[in-house]
């Protein structure tokens, strides 16, 4: 287990005045905001609009971000964080293609979700982005942020549930405490460097 006392940049290889630091640790700032926009959209106009499924775009990339972020805080030996990284792109590249296939269904045609063959990829890519979250929250835990782990976790655990059930009483409130949970992270980030 990592301890809150020994998290630091420079401890990480990463320096925290940093153009690559400065840029990590905004996102924890931009893309809980950037995704809200867009669970706030959907929820107004509907799953399938295509305004809420271009800024989806931009902060499904934005929360690749955020999962680099929290894993450059982690030890360059974590295993933890090799799986972060992977779990970043992965998990960005499925929430990006969901954003998109919203702008597609806004034009009259099926989800790829209810499509076979290939369509089929989205559903594993998808899963990854709560589940990136999920680890999130094992780093942050280890890293001594507690109540923000478990914010992330929780947040993680209904991810899939307000997403597939197109929930926005539930997505609009995830996005609501990844916003506090990531901001306050970003905020204990920008004083310690």
């Amino acid at each position: 287990m990592i301890s809150a006392t020994t998290e630091t940049p420079s401890a990480y290889g990463i320096e925290g005045t940093s153009p690559t630091t400065k840029v990590l640790t905004g996102s924890l700032f931009v893309a809980p905001l950037i995704y809200l926009a867009a669970e706030s959209t959907y929820a107004a106009s509907g799953w399938d609009d295509a305004t809420a499924g271009a800024i989806h775009v931009i902060g499904a990339i934005a929360y690749g971000f955020v999962i680099l972020a929290v894993a450059a805080r982690l030890p360059s030996s974590s295993r933890l964080a090799a799986i972060l990284l992977v779990l970043a792109l992965i998990g960005m590249a499925g929430n990006v293609a969901y954003g998109f296939d919203s702008v597609h269904t806004s034009y009259g045609d099926m989800k790829l979700v209810d499509r076979s063959g290939a369509a089929n990829l989205i559903k594993p890519l998808g899963l990854a982005f709560p589940l990136s979250l999920a680890l999130v929250a094992v780093a942050l835990r280890g890293l001594g942020h507690r109540w923000q782990a478990a914010t992330v976790l929780a947040a993680a655990v209904a991810w899939p549930v307000a997403h597939i059930g197109d929930i926005a009483e539930i997505a609009v409130p995830v996005s609501v405490a990844l916003v506090a949970a990531f901001g306050s992270l970003g905020l204990a980030w920008t004083q310690r460097s």
